[in-house]
Formats: C-alpha cells, sequence, structure tokens
C-alpha cells in the first residue's frame, strides 16, 4: 500500500532530523528545549503506531494510519522550526 511507504517514508525522516536536533540541544535555549521536550510523547505515539502497524497480526485501518500521519506532519512542522531556531 502505497500510504503504508509513505509513511514508512516519513518516520525515517523524522527519526533522521530527530537525531540531528538532539545534537545541536545543548547549545539551544530553555525554550527551545521546552518545544522539543513536548514533542517526545507525540515521537513515542509514532513509534507505538509503526510496532503496531507493522505486526502481521493486526489489521492496519486507514484510520489508524491517517491519524499516524497527521501526528507525524506536526512533529515535523515542529522540527521544522526547532531547526530554524537553531541555525540562527
Amino acid at each position: 500500500m502505497e500510504f503504508n511507504a509513505d509513511f514508512a517514508a516519513l518516520v525515517e525522516n523524522l527519526k533522521t532530523e530527530r537525531d540531528e536536533i538532539l545534537v545541536k540541544l545543548h547549545l539551544a535555549s530553555m525554550e527551545v528545549k521546552d518545544e522539543f521536550e513536548a514533542l517526545e510523547p507525540k515521537w513515542d505515539a509514532i513509534l507505538q503506531n509503526c510496532a503496531e502497524l507493522s505486526d502481521d497480526t493486526l489489521q492496519s485501518s486507514d484510520e489508524v494510519l491517517t491519524k499516524a500521519k497527521l501526528i507525524g506532519e506536526e512533529i515535523k512542522q515542529s522540527y521544522q522550526r526547532i531547526r530554524s531556531i537553531l541555525s540562527d
């Protein structure tokens, strides 16, 4: 299913961006650190969704994939905002 491949690519891109931001966070202001930490529960939810969707015993529903993709897009936008702040 193309949607699953798109979602997997989104998660991989988020993982890369998250790892890069973590490296720069030690120099960041408290506000940026707080914003990043607020995203961590959402990141955990994405990872949980990936685990559930990859479980062959569970059927993937479009609703679960759509919700997970929306959360992923929200994280992506926040990571881009954080990256912008860190590069200033």
